[in-house]
């Protein structure tokens, strides 16, 4: 069984699997090249764990024994000695990720499991970085990673049946439900949730109704528990619109980004982490329509 876990990444992804990993049993290292969000990631999952205790969620032993399973690191080679499974959260950058996974074949034991959390990208690609295609797989954890039940787990090319079976068993750890599906770009969840976001950003253009009205209705009336403006503010509308683009790309019209969507990217409103996008968290309640860039 797999003891040692090393996630690639502390931001809001990568802090929410370490948290999830840890609670599972797992010794878990979480790696960052900065050392203010490793800070910034250890203070949040402490946070979350407290509350964990403070709801009845978890016991104070718990929370102490998965306090002592983290440690956080800058060091990826001496993250990767000894380490049994690999969740990649980096951004969605090919580059980037492509860098990552082929330190992390260079570097980690021979039976080591890749994963990625990406929501849209080619496991089958990300194997090809490595010499273990086998054992590359994507892991797609959804925000908040401590609250959300599902792990989407797609097989790529070259995935073996082990490495499904595996992956599925850290899973159930973690106390998640999982779906294995086989790859195609946007996998299940991601391309649906791009369209209904998308197409929010679309009648929101063209004055169908308010953002407030738009994500009640759907919350309402289709029964989401989140509607798709608080959801593209809370996951980070430029992570949204690269995935739109990636999509736009492999799979057609249909993705194309709305160009409001494009606009509030270009003017920095990102989400919850710069203070604002669609919502202004900056202040309370609701954004004024005054203040939506419609025009």
């Amino acid at each position: 069984m797999t003891q040692n876990l090393l996630v690639i990444g502390s931001g809001i992804m990568g802090r929410g699997i370490c948290y999830a990993g840890a609670v599972g049993g797992f010794k878990v290292t979480l790696q960052d090249i900065s050392e203010q969000a490793l800070v910034n990631a250890k203070n949040e999952i402490d946070s979350i764990l407290r509350k964990g205790v403070d709801r009845g969620k978890l016991t104070l032993q718990e929370e102490e024994g998965a306090k002592g399973r983290i440690s956080y690191t800058s060091d990826l080679l001496n993250a990767t000695k000894l380490v049994d499974f690999v969740i990649e959260a980096v951004p969605e950058n090919i580059e980037i990720k492509k860098d990552v996974f082929t330190k992390l074949d260079s570097n980690c034991p021979p039976h080591t499991i890749l994963a990625s959390n990406t929501s849209t990208m080619s496991p089958t690609e990300l194997g090809s970085f490595t010499d273990r295609p086998d054992k590359v797989i994507a892991m797609h954890f959804f925000n908040p990673v401590h609250k959300m039940k599902l792990v989407e787990i797609i097989r790529g090319l070259e995935t073996s049946d082990e490495t499904c079976r595996h992956v599925e068993d850290i899973a159930k750890h973690m106390k998640k439900e999982t779906v294995l599906i086989n790859e195609f770009p946007g996998f299940v969840t991601s391309r649906i949730s791009s369209l209904v976001g998308n197409e929010a950003f679309n009648m929101l253009m063209e004055g169908v109704g308010t953002p407030k009205e738009i994500d009640r209705a759907i919350e309402l009336g289709l029964n989401y528990p989140m509607g798709p403006f608080k959801l593209g503010d809370l996951v980070g509308l430029d992570t949204r619109l690269k995935n739109l683009e990636y999509l736009h790309k492999t799979l057609g019209e249909r993705f194309r980004p709305s160009p409001l969507l494009i606009k509030y990217v270009k003017a920095g409103r990102l989400g919850k982490k710069t203070g604002k996008g669609v919502y202004d968290y900056q202040s309370e309640g609701q954004m004024d329509e005054s203040k939506l860039l419609v025009n």
